[in-house]
């Protein structure tokens, strides 16, 4: 077993193909099919369950990726403190949709300010899919909502979002559930977290939505609402950071519905000098006197 035969099988792994595989690496397929079947033989057993144009990672297979991730992760670290070297190469970084608006614009421009030589991809989507991205490998952290109970998986808070319900301007006062019982409401896909929070204060109360409407942006909510279809469940900065965020009611939730924390979550064991780098300026930045709302301020930020 050698470093590159842990590379050839991550990037089959992430890829589902050989063939895509080998067109990022450089490589010819058979090249890769060779080293891979000689990577199982030296396991023992098969890391891939082969169908008809794709590869999709077995149980075992699934295992082992999350020791590549850790291997190779050491590996390039070791490299760089060796070396003496600042953060350098990719780092792909989660976030929800609010987060990445509202709270993290300023923390993300220091960090390429002072890492230039970090190549930051900002990726956005619902707390599951961000998650799926940590755990897969194509995302070394993202910012979800937590807290974040995974055994695979270490984080820490960093924000708390007051999370409102939008009304239309002529809607009657919204002070429980069962006031809007049966309206339709506006949400994010079924993996979204806060489209579980906003169901569970239905149920909670014994009440239920009407239609669901999965909608892809909060700008797109806003419009709806506004225009009088439905309601819908967003956090306050990010409502207060839109046009037209007057054109509609907005009513606070139950103290034990209100607030929600956003974690910073990555991979156990695989915390690279670039994630590291971002950890601690991220902690500076909260600490820092006159911090903005796209900031960690004192008042939000959660670290132990």
């Amino acid at each position: 077993m050698d470093l590159v035969q842990l590379e050839i099988f991550r990037a089959v792994a992430e890829h589902g193909s050989i063939s895509v595989a080998a067109q990022h690496m450089h490589r010819v397929p058979s090249n890769l099919t060779t080293r891979i079947k000689q990577l199982e033989t030296d396991l023992g057993v098969e890391l891939f369950i082969r169908e008809k144009s794709r590869l999709r990672l077995s149980p075992a297979g699934w295992t082992f990726l999350d020791y590549t991730w850790r291997i190779l992760g050491l590996v390039e670290e070791a490299r760089l403190t060796v070396a003496g070297e600042e953060p350098r190469g990719p780092f792909s970084l989660g976030s929800l949709e609010s987060t990445a608006a509202v709270r993290i614009p300023a923390l993300l421009a220091a960090y390429n300010q002072q890492y230039s030589k970090v190549e930051l991809d900002l990726s956005t989507g619902p707390s599951g899919a961000m998650i799926d991205g940590v755990l897969s490998g194509r995302l070394v952290a993202a910012f979800v909502d937590g807290p974040v109970l995974h055994p695979a998986l270490d984080g820490v808070p960093v924000f708390e979002e007051e999370m409102v319900l939008i009304a239309p301007l002529n809607h009657g006062p919204i002070h429980r559930a069962q006031d809007v019982n049966g309206e339709n409401i506006y949400a994010f896909r079924s993996n979204c977290s806060y489209r579980h929070h906003f169901e569970r204060w239905f149920n909670t109360d014994g009440a239920v939505p009407g239609k669901i409407f999965e909608i892809e942006s909060y700008h797109g909510m806003l419009a709806c609402v506004s225009a009088g279809a439905g309601l819908a469940l967003m956090p306050r900065s990010m409502l207060q950071s839109m046009p037209g965020c007057a054109t509609v009611s907005v009513w606070p939730l139950s103290e034990d519905f209100r607030y929600l924390n956003t974690w910073l979550v990555w991979r156990r064991g695989t915390v690279s000098q670039s994630l590291s780098s971002f950890v601690t300026l991220l902690e500076a930045r909260r600490s820092s006197p006159g911090a903005g709302a796209d900031e960690i301020s004192s008042e939000t930020a959660m670290f132990d």
